[in-house]
């Protein structure tokens, strides 16, 4: 069905594709509004069917996108040579804020997705992101400097408590954020909580 859209002008793709990322980013899947996109777009709503067939069709198609972007960037965001643990997450949260920035849209939809309580992505992408997210963590802790850890508490069981306060930390995050759109979220006050949650970490299994 798809095939029909990307045949269109890449400018009219991209008029459509913007407005729809920017719905589903703006409200839960089932509060978006295809009547808003094809105002913002500059079509007629049975156009924006003829090219996808339904509105669960089009937000796969934005999330393969999206998800396509982020497989590509995914990589970026860890620094390897970096061997501190506290410091890799703070470099990791910062390159993360510099996509944010890059990629707005595309940012705000993926983290409305995960918002979401029942997930929206057919299967196959549910799948893909949830490797890339397991892939981005192994990543996250290969090549650690355990020594500058306590000597009292082995490095393996630093590192445990450490992703585990994060993973409470975001999940707790999460639960707090649930419900509200996230392009109202302002993100600043939350990034310099995590920096000052993280330096906490740090004094405490740090030497």
């Amino acid at each position: 069905m798809t095939t029909k859209f990307t045949t269109l002008d890449k400018t009219k793709q991209k008029r459509i594709t913007d407005a729809a990322m920017r719905e589903f980013a703006q409200y839960a899947y089932d509060q978006a509004s295809t009547n808003r996109i094809v105002q913002e777009a500059g079509i007629g709503k049975g156009m924006l069917f003829h090219y996808f067939g339904s509105k669960e069709a089009l937000y796969a198609y934005l999330a393969k996108r999206a998800i396509t972007v982020l497989e590509e960037l995914y990589t970026q965001y860890i620094d390897m040579d970096e061997s501190d643990f506290i410091e890799r997450m703070k470099g990791s949260a910062k390159l993360k804020m510099e996509v944010y920035q890059r990629y707005p849209d595309l940012f705000n939809f993926i983290a409305q997705t995960v918002l979401e309580k029942e997930s929206k992505l057919p299967k196959p992408l549910a799948d893909r992101l949830d490797t890339m997210q397991q892939d981005g963590m192994r990543r996250l802790f290969s090549g650690l400097d355990t020594t500058l850890f306590r000597d009292e508490v082995p490095g393996e069981d630093v590192l445990k408590l450490i992703s585990w306060s994060i993973d409470g930390y975001s999940q707790e995050l999460l639960a707090k954020l649930n419900g509200a759109a996230f392009t109202e979220i302002d993100l600043e006050p939350h990034w310099q909580q995590f920096y000052e949650f993280l330096d906490v970490l740090k004094r405490v299994y740090y030497k």
